[in-house]
């Protein structure tokens, strides 16, 4: 029997995604997404924050290089994936990472219209991949 590896997360981005364009034309992107969860201890809210290292190949690369920017709202599927490497010092290092297979963003219709940095429309092509901007229902998508 195998395995099941699947990651679910609906989290902000710490920071616009890093692109890079490997030998071969490989696009791939990188950026860190804050999850949240809060929880009463001795009667204080207690907010607790995880970060997670996403990393987005081809074409989804190239759609998150698009669409997505710092405090974006977004829903992430993907797997864990643990590399190792090398530092200057020749020290074995490990880093986890979530390899995203989809994601999808989420939010109000303003946060679609506009985007402060360029001044043009950034709504998606094909919405019919995105949450429905009109729907009120604040329901997450699973």
């Amino acid at each position: 029997m195998s395995g099941i590896n699947k990651v679910i997360l609906v989290g902000h981005l710490g920071k616009d995604p890093e692109v890079r364009h490997l030998d071969g034309g490989v696009t791939v992107a990188s950026f860190p997404l804050a999850t949240s969860e809060t929880y009463n201890k001795d009667g204080k809210r207690i907010e607790q924050t995880e970060w997670h290292n996403i990393v987005l190949w081809r074409g989804l690369a190239e759609v998150a290089s698009k669409y997505l920017q710092k405090g974006k709202l977004v829903y992430i599927e993907g797997k864990l994936r643990t590399r190792s490497f090398e530092d200057k010092e020749r020290v074995k290092k490990y880093v986890t990472e979530v390899v995203a297979e989809n994601f999808t963003i989420l939010g109000r219709k303003s946060d679609f219209e506009q985007t402060p940095s360029t001044g043009e429309n950034s709504t998606p092509k094909s919405e019919s991949d995105y949450i429905d901007p009109n729907d009120t229902s604040g329901d997450l998508p699973f």
